[in-house]
């Protein structure tokens, strides 16, 4: 059997966990979801379902990787084979989620080039590149006064279609954005080529394995928390923050009856912590076998909950400053997604002293989020086809490394209809069918795998093997009950709601949505091609037999074993057992 590499410290592995669970939706998803599914009150559902579902799995997730000692495909074959390929559909999420999250780091880059100027260029719309719709208020028009039958000049009133600089420059300059994903339009080779270059910092920060990774986490996973801090301070001392803040946390109390909201909350969840997307699996498996593994869960839990709010309190408060400045209510200028962190934040950066300085950090710590998650899921797709094949990976590609430039490879053509004139219709349509439809889905057949087939006590037992006690009835009573019921709640009730996607009221054709469905089916699919595979290569002379076997784990259960050793040896083996 092929050595595993080990985490060279514990420590090493907290801070890739922390880096992979905490990413960009931390800043961008979590603020804008609390404002509008009931501000303060959202956080009873949030803490509710993290406490319910997303540490219950999160718990179980580490204890598959750390004892199986393999990836999301070989953790779940060895568990229960008819359901291998859940592990496999979490592969296939995480290959298709590099190849557009790459892209939004390199937005931030494109960004952080821009921010070294004496002027930033997304302050004004004197460039070449500004499109008609551009207004920055400084046009002027003449005024008539009716009493005194005299003309003054004063600023003109903002035109009904106009957009902000900041806007312009993202969807001009940075996008150069066509008119919807049937016009793709031409390559940007700019981007094209900071994509490139995102793609060798992943490589080199995964090609050793964990002994590269770990000491890259050191700086990504703990500067982004700095600066959320320093725009915290700085946040709070502009005018018009508090208001912002009190916008963010003013309870709605009656939008909890709407189910929805109820939904965002699982979904944050388990977008945040990365629950069935197979990165916490793959880099339990490079644990020591014998790894606490519920400090573990607790500190990942509470860190990455606590960056929520703290990211939360920053972003409001100076949107709070934006909003006054612009005369506006906080709720107009709030926006999600890369709107939040590329039009909205880059235009109150211009309100602040040395903005050149507030905007190159922040952009910098976009960087720093982002890197974290996707050398993490790129790590994924590593470790399953070096456990899988890594005989056929030592005869043709010789080394590790090789195989990990190949995937990196593969990722950034893939992504490269992402950069195009086009890319942010289909960036945001793979963005939506690749992860948001399917995963509940494969959540909940992941689950029920580990737990109902497999067996939440067994697993308990396993937990016990490796770190000498077994896991508290809570989390047997959640893995059994509790969060199979919430993944299949809402998975039904996203179903139920089903709308066809659409961008800033922008109608997909039929062949895009189309196209969606099946980027989302490759990952679905997955689950019954690797029940049929199991099945087909399980032992038995008929298909019942064959089925009743793909179920039984090849895995020694550790009861099974104590009651063997007390027919065959006394209790003394039960001493021995416990000791292990």
């Amino acid at each position: 059997m092929l050595a595993r590499q080990n985490w060279s410290k514990n420590v090493e592995f907290l801070l890739a966990a922390i880096g992979y669970c905490v990413g960009l939706g931390n800043v961008w998803r979590f603020p804008y979801l609390c404002y509008s599914s009931g501000g303060g009150a959202f956080l009873v559902p949030f803490f509710l379902m993290l406490i319910l579902c997303a540490v219950p799995l999160l718990y179980m997730e580490l204890a598959v990787g750390q004892y199986t000692q393999n990836g999301p495909v070989g953790a779940l074959a060895k568990l229960c084979p008819l359901f291998k390929g859940a592990g496999l559909a979490t592969v296939v999420i995480s290959f298709l989620f590099t190849t557009y999250y790459n892209v939004i780091i390199a937005w931030a880059f494109y960004y952080l080039f821009h921010c070294f100027q004496s002027v930033l260029p997304w302050t004004a719309c004197d460039h070449d590149w500004n499109s008609p719709n551009c207004w920055d208020g400084t046009a002027t028009q003449n005024y008539t006064n009716s009493t005194t039958n005299t003309s003054y000049l004063g600023p003109a009133m903002k035109p009904n279609g106009t957009i902000s600089p900041t806007e312009d420059f993202y969807q001009s300059y940075v996008l150069e954005r066509s008119s919807g994903i049937e016009e793709t339009g031409r390559l940007k080779w700019e981007l094209a080529l900071i994509l490139l270059m995102c793609w060798v910092i992943v490589y080199f920060c995964i090609w050793k394995g964990p002994k590269s990774t770990g000491k890259v986490v050191y700086f990504t996973a703990t500067f982004p928390y700095v600066v959320l801090v320093v725009l915290l301070v700085r946040g709070v001392t502009l005018p018009g923050s508090l208001n912002g803040i009190l916008f963010f946390i003013r309870p709605k109390w009656e939008l909890l009856l709407d189910p929805k909201v109820w939904v965002n909350a699982a979904a944050q969840n388990f977008n945040s912590i990365g629950i069935a997307f197979g990165g916490i699996i793959t880099m339990s498996s490079y644990n020591k076998f014998n790894n606490r593994i519920i400090k573990d869960v607790l500190v990942i839990a509470v860190v990455d909950a606590i960056t929520c709010l703290l990211a939360g309190f920053a972003i409001f408060s100076i949107l709070g400053n934006l909003a006054e400045n612009q005369g506006k209510d906080v709720g107009d200028v709030i926006q999600q997604g890369p709107g939040l962190v590329f039009v909205i934040y880059p235009e109150a950066f211009t309100t602040m002293p040395v903005p050149q300085l507030f905007a190159a950090v922040f952009f910098f710590m976009l960087i720093n989020l982002g890197i974290d998650s996707q050398f993490a899921s790129t790590e994924v797709i590593v470790t399953t086809i070096n456990d899988h094949f890594h005989p056929q990976v030592k005869k043709y590609l010789k080394r590790k490394e090789v195989l990990v430039a190949v995937v990196c490879a593969l990722s950034f053509l893939c992504g490269l209809p992402n950069v195009t004139q086009g890319g942010y219709y289909f960036f945001s349509l793979i963005d939506h069918y690749a992860a948001a439809v399917s995963l509940m889905y494969l959540a909940f057949f992941e689950v029920i795998a580990i737990t109902w087939f497999y067996g939440a006590r067994r697993l308990g037992r396993n937990i016990k093997e490796m770190n000498g006690s077994t896991p508290n009835i809570f989390f047997i009573v959640c893995w059994y009950f509790i969060s199979p019921l919430f993944i299949f709640g809402i998975w039904l009730f996203s179903m139920i709601s089903y709308r066809p996607f659409q961008l800033d009221g922008y109608d997909y054709p039929v062949w895009a949505t189309v196209l969606g469905w099946f980027i989302a089916a490759l990952s679905v699919l997955c689950v019954p091609i690797g029940m049929v595979h199991s099945i087909y290569q399980a032992k038995g002379n008929n298909l019942w037999q064959k089925l009743k076997n793909s179920i039984v784990s090849p895995l020694d259960d550790p009861n099974e074993i104590f009651h063997l050793n007390l027919y065959n040896g006394g209790p003394e083996k039960k001493e021995n057992f416990d000791a292990i």
